[in-house]
């Protein structure tokens, strides 16, 4: 039995390894938090607690030896949480699980604890600390964890076929592992993996989003995601990524025409952008900046590949795919408008580009200019020093000129100063198309120039302007019945 000492120093913990004495049982702190006290990560808020007895029972002990506790019992698992202050402690008895093929639910019975780690998915998370008072802080390595945490290696305790049999996520799991340890999931992990892929397919879509969202949301995502391409399993959870990868090539007489690899330079780009910030959405728009090229590639003869429309097709894809991996529209929003304005800054780069255009894309951005520059900044993928130094300082000139006119025009919180309500007041007409159509002109008119960015300007203009609307753009039946007197 391999045993070192863990310096726990969670009060709480040696507070309930003495309820555990009492009771006569015995208890350990399992999982990713010896994992992460090893290894220095701290994380404390999350606890897993295995006792050799009945988990729920002995929760309840703990819950009753502090007043302001949160007990939370889920029968359905035998399982329960404690929270004490901003501590969550999950208690289980010590078990065995298996899974039926066709089924992501556990069958569960009472085990010991070499049955309770063998059923974990890596042994670096199959390790256990003592809480009981007498051995208090000793490891428990029944499968060589504390060697795979030093050499960085994710392996899983049991033979990898049964260990993924059991639970399919653990293939997501060790891709997400792999990000976030920056760990190598050992050859035959991977192989299984690979061999075991479809199998994922018993896995609920939230689950699968979540552990996708780890790691995109790890230091170099590509590191995940990688694992899941060259294990096949990121064309079943993610295929539009997925076939991004290829590179065609055309030859023209003596020339020859290739695009680069978009799936590579899509990994660069999320790492850029993960280098940049902490917003997983935009590493989200990362990912999917370019995810419409694979659709809208063609071919120009004297030219090369060309990919028009990528940007709209893909914003255009966004919503469709929060919804299939159960993602919070809100979000899906911001991300959609990152990917269909992506492009849109480099063209202003031109000295001959006036202040309109540079107004249209701070009016479009709106509050989330900067995260569409920083997402642009990312997009650089160049190995060419000179190059990759020649685009940063485009982008620096784009944005002094965002920043002269945002000064000057207040763009990026720009509003119509004529709303729709007033417009409908004073024509008389209902909601339609002709309103909206009388609104946006108006709006037009300031972002190129014509007038000023107030609302006398912007009223005498939409008067000006109305009845030639109103005229090339009649109100059907269905309206007139709803038009009252204009106002006068």
């Amino acid at each position: 039995m391999n045993r070192i000492n863990l310096h726990i120093t969670e009060p709480l913990l040696f507070a309930v390894g003495q309820i555990a004495d009492a009771a006569e049982i015995e208890a350990y702190v399992v999982g990713g938090f010896v994992r992460d006290a090893l290894l220095g990560r701290g994380n404390d808020r999350d606890i897993d607690i295995t006792v050799l007895g009945d988990g729920v029972e002995f929760a309840k002990r703990v819950a009753a030896e502090f007043p302001d506790s949160h007990l939370a019992v889920f029968e359905k698992f035998r399982t329960a949480m404690v929270e004490i202050g901003e501590v969550k402690l999950e208690f289980v008895g010590a078990r065995k699980e298996s899974y039926r093929s066709t089924s992501r639910k556990p069958i569960t019975e009472e085990g010991t604890l070499e049955d309770d780690l063998a059923r974990r998915d890596f042994t670096v998370n199959a390790l256990a600390a003592s809480l009981n008072t007498n051995t208090f802080g000793e490891i428990i390595d029944r499968y060589h964890g504390l060697l795979d945490l030093e050499v960085k290696t994710l392996r899983t305790p049991l033979d990898p076929k049964v260990t993924f049999e059991d639970d399919p996520l653990r293939m997501m799991r060790a891709a997400r592992f792999a990000a976030q340890l920056e760990f190598m999931i050992v050859p035959e992990a991977l192989e299984a993996m690979q061999e075991m892929r479809e199998r994922i397919s018993i896995v609920s879509q939230e689950r699968i989003t979540d552990e996708f969202m780890k790691i995109l949301d790890s230091r170099r995502p590509s590191l995940g995601i990688n694992i899941l391409f060259d294990t096949g399993l990121l064309n079943l959870v993610f295929s539009e990524v997925a076939n991004l990868s290829g590179v065609d090539l055309v030859s023209v007489g003596v020339q020859e025409y290739a695009h680069k690899d978009v799936f590579k330079h899509t990994m660069r780009v999320v790492d850029n952008a993960a280098e940049m910030t902490d917003n997983v959405w935009l590493r989200f728009a990362a990912l999917l900046h370019d995810v419409a090229k694979p659709r809208t590639k063609s071919f120009r003869e004297g030219y090369g590949w060309t990919f028009y429309g990528h940007d709209i097709v893909g914003a255009r894809w966004v919503e469709k795919i929060f919804r299939r991996m159960k993602l919070p529209l809100d979000a899906a929003k911001y991300v959609e408008k990152l990917v269909r304005l992506h492009m849109r800054p480099m063209a202003l780069v031109d000295e001959g580009v006036g202040d309109s255009a540079v107004r249209r894309v701070l009016f479009e951005a709106g509050e989330e200019i900067e995260d569409l520059m920083t997402l642009c900044r990312a997009d650089i993928t160049s190995k060419n020093p000179k190059l990759s130094k020649k685009y940063q300082s485009n982008y620096d000139q784009v944005w002094s000129k965002m920043q002269e006119v945002e000064e000057k025009d207040q763009m990026r919180a720009f509003q119509s100063p004529v709303r729709g309500e007033e417009i409908m007041e004073i024509t008389g007409m209902p909601p339609s198309k002709t309103i909206g159509l009388i609104k946006t002109a108006v709006e037009n008119a300031i972002l190129d120039g014509i007038i000023a960015n107030d609302y006398e300007a912007a009223k005498v203009y939409m008067l000006s302007i109305k009845d030639e609307i109103i005229a090339a753009n009649p109100p059907s039946e269905r309206e007139k019945s709803r038009i009252a007197p204009p106002q006068q």
